[in-house]
């Protein structure tokens, strides 16, 4: 959390965030994701997330890629990727 405050003072454009719930409480996770969200909506940031908790990255994304083992299986908004749920699970256990 330190060091997204610390990046935020440069008043950046763009922000690359890496598993940023990782090793956070569940609680914890969720505010951070919010406040994510906040600052993506409120100062116009964009934001490059790399994130396992499908969930929480769903919530703050306006646009998704899934990716396994190094391949775009699938790419949409939110809505678009919650109605195609099923492909992609079908993609993923290979069926």
């Amino acid at each position: 959390m330190l060091a997204i405050a610390r990046t935020l003072m440069t008043r950046p454009e763009l922000l690359l965030m890496d598993e940023p719930s990782q090793g956070l409480a569940p609680k914890i996770a969720f505010k951070v994701f919010m406040a994510i969200k906040r600052l993506r909506e409120t100062e116009g940031i964009s934001l490059l997330l790399v994130e396992q908790n499908v969930n929480l990255a769903m919530e703050v994304s306006e646009y998704v890629y899934i990716i396994d083992h190094g391949r775009i299986i699938s790419e949409g908004t939110k809505e678009e990727i919650l109605k195609d749920s099923r492909d992609i699970i079908d993609k993923l256990v290979g069926i």
